[in-house]
């Protein structure tokens, strides 16, 4: 009877695979760099909304500093997915590590480079950086690369520039307003509640708006993103495809709501004390979403030439871009049935 049974618990779970009756699934494990940032903002609503579970994927999403330690989750094993910036997936190309972007949620990177309240009267340009401490979320995240990226186009070794860590939240507003730093590369909602309290804060440099990103990098350049390794995303296409799903769905529900709905669905603590604040730089970063969740090509090729520019190894690794991205899933979402 044991080996009969054994033979019988074996052919029902053969017919059970094969009548698309699938095993419970493994969760999916999701690393973000900063969930407060609103600039990942549709990955967090799109959870808060169930979306993930409607489109039949589990996960669980893991937080870190910056976005530099969600890529080092999933390129070491730790984490499947990082939802970061697509140009992790442009650096990493140049290293022959192949990493892919599946859904673009930002249009544009929303990075901001400003001043410190208590070093405003002797930093007068991006110059004058020279020899300063700046914030950034976390050494070798996006907002490392953006900070090199304007060094470097304004004549600045960036070498001499003492780069520290600061996270994205309160306790990057907090090194801004005692001055432990001279300047810090920051994203909303922290750029707006650091301006709430200091009416007279200066911004160097600014790509929370499709005019402004256009006049920094001469054209639209993606940042928020789900991506993963590219071998990972051919083995789980069922749950690619979902969470591909969830956040366009999560997209169109953001473009189709006001900030103060989107509010009161993100999770309180994400939202912060200042509950209007929040709502005020919700109203200015709604137009950086996507709609579709696509890659536009040309966005993709700016970050490239980004790129090429501050980092010699990119510049010469001759990268097929086309490797660092598909809109075959997001293309497949918005093909769904009540998607417009």
């Amino acid at each position: 009877m044991p080996a009969l049974f054994r033979r019988f618990a074996t052919t029902l779970a053969a017919l059970l695979l094969s009548s698309g009756f699938a095993l419970a699934q493994s969760k999916v494990t999701i690393a973000i760099g900063g969930a407060s940032c609103l600039c990942y903002l549709p990955t967090m609503l799109a959870e808060s909304l169930g979306e993930f579970k409607k489109a039949g994927v589990e996960v669980d999403v893991v937080q870190f500093k910056g976005g530099s330690e969600s890529l080092k989750a999933v390129v070491g094993g730790s984490a499947d997915v990082a939802s970061g910036y697509f140009d992790h997936c442009v650096n990493l190309a140049a290293k022959g590590q192949h990493l892919q972007a599946f859904v673009v949620y930002d249009r544009y990177p929303g990075l901001a480079l400003v001043i410190s309240p208590k070093h405003a009267a002797e930093i007068k340009s991006v110059k004058d950086l020279a020899n300063k401490k700046v914030g950034v979320s976390a050494p070798g995240s996006s907002t490392d690369f953006f900070l090199k990226y304007l060094l470097s186009k304004n004549g600045v070794d960036p070498n001499s520039v003492g780069v520290i860590g600061v996270g994205l939240g309160a306790s990057a507003i907090a090194a801004m307003e005692q001055g432990q730093i001279d300047a810090a590369v920051m994203l909303d909602p922290a750029v707006t509640l650091l301006k709430g309290n200091n009416p007279d804060l200066k911004i160097l440099s600014d790509t929370r708006t499709q005019k402004d990103t256009l006049a920094v990098f001469g054209g639209e350049y993606p940042g928020g993103a789900l991506y993963a390794k590219a071998d990972w995303i051919k083995a789980h296409e069922k749950e690619v495809q979902g969470m591909a799903t969830a956040i366009v769905t999560t997209l169109k529900w953001i473009h189709s709501h006001s900030a103060e709905e989107i509010a009161d669905k993100m999770p309180p603590e994400l939202v912060g004390k200042d509950k209007a604040l929040y709502i005020a730089a919700l109203k200015n970063t709604i137009p950086m979403y996507s709609e579709t969740g696509r890659m536009d090509p040309k966005g993709a090729a700016a970050v490239l030439a980004v790129f090429s520019q501050s980092s010699p190894d990119v510049a010469k690794a001759h990268i097929d871009l086309s490797k660092t991205y598909t809109n075959e899933y997001v293309d497949a979402a918005n093909k769904k049935p009540g998607m417009k």
